[in-house]
């Protein structure tokens, strides 16, 4: 069993599971190292002193430039995006009580690619294309769940719905390209990928904002949503309400999963692993958050990293690299969970 210790202040009192509280610790301490690490290195290589005088205001023009207008943004941006990515998974794998219960396999990603996709062949600006990836995401999950809705939503039932709405969607979005100009399916091409590359504070202070909003109300459902991994029985004999928790937390994750998309293209496999390896470290019994968030957040920066520098100076999309490591990551789960 896990060891709980309880700390009081005033009228609260917090639980802390000790295990779980050291891993989010090295967490933290890889997210920094990780930022700093892909801050400094590059086609020119800025000192970790120099590069963290220019994040606090103390830097030479020339390292501020390199620091705080052309890389920071794309690792801000990275760590918002795979935290957002993180988080959005932990929920979805909690309320359907199944490993693979992730935005990459229950359609989400792909409404989100078919509205991106719509707003490129259609000539979409890139605030466009972000808007109709997000709407992409949000029509998909409602049709999923009024789909999946019969007398309440069980897991299993959302994730063979979600299934079915994913091959349906990646059936549409490859007839997309195949209909759209040479320049239009190129673009549309990158896009899907996922990456990193070009973005700038404009994409990362929309995923700041939505992670802010999203994050409490993850948060404040997360209680219920462990007893709802009991069983819907069970949560309801101790007065949840099962609908609206489920309703909730799947509204937080859709948002947090097309905001990610909008900013980063659908950038497959973090909202799989990352709660799955966040759970595994900290042996919680329930929903990770803050630890799958951090996860979410190394992953992707880390995976960034490694796709700039593998094959320097060739920049691989950083969901080419999140596809190889997350298809055999997947193939070790399928083979240990059975």
């Amino acid at each position: 069993m896990r060891r709980l210790d309880s700390a009081r202040l005033g009228p609260w009192s917090v639980r802390l599971a000790p295990r779980a509280l050291l891993i989010g610790l090295v967490l933290v301490v890889a997210a920094c190292a990780v930022t700093v690490v892909a801050i400094s290195v590059g086609e020119f290589t800025v000192p970790v002193p120099d590069v963290l005088g220019a994040l606090f205001g103390q830097g030479s023009p020339v390292a501020e430039l390199i620091v705080n207008r052309l890389r920071a943004p794309r690792v801000v941006t990275g760590l918002l995006v795979g935290a957002a990515f993180g988080v959005s998974g932990a929920i979805f794998q909690s309320l359907t009580r199944n490993p693979l219960g992730s935005p990459d396999f229950i359609g989400f990603t792909a409404g989100a690619s078919t509205g991106g996709i719509l707003a490129v062949v259609t000539g979409g600006t890139a605030l466009q294309i972000a808007g109709g990836s997000l709407a992409g995401c949000v029509v998909t999950a409602v049709l999923v769940y009024a789909l999946a809705f019969r007398r309440g939503v069980r897991g299993y039932r959302l994730v063979l719905v979600g299934i079915g709405a994913n091959a349906l969607l990646v059936a549409v979005n490859s007839y997309l390209l195949t209909r759209a100009n040479i320049n239009d399916a190129a673009t549309a091409g990158a896009w899907l990928t996922g990456s990193l590359s070009g973005r700038g504070w404009d994409h990362a202070i929309p995923v700041a904002v939505a992670l802010a909003v999203l994050l409490p109300v993850a948060a404040a459902v997360s209680r219920p949503m462990r007893m709802i991994e009991m069983g819907d029985d069970a949560a309801r004999s101790v007065g949840i309400r099962v609908e609206a928790v489920r309703a909730v937390a799947i509204a937080a994750g859709v948002l947090l999963c097309g905001v990610a998309t909008a900013a980063a293209g659908p950038v497959v496999f973090v909202a799989l692993a990352a709660p799955q390896l966040a759970r595994r470290l900290t042996r919680a019994a329930g929903v990770t958050l803050t630890a799958s968030a951090l996860m979410g957040a190394v992953l992707l920066t880390g995976a960034d990293l490694a796709a700039q520098r593998l094959l320097a100076p060739t920049q691989l999309p950083v969901g080419v690299l999140t596809a190889a490591i997350g298809g055999g990551y997947l193939a070790f789960l399928l083979r240990k969970d059975r």
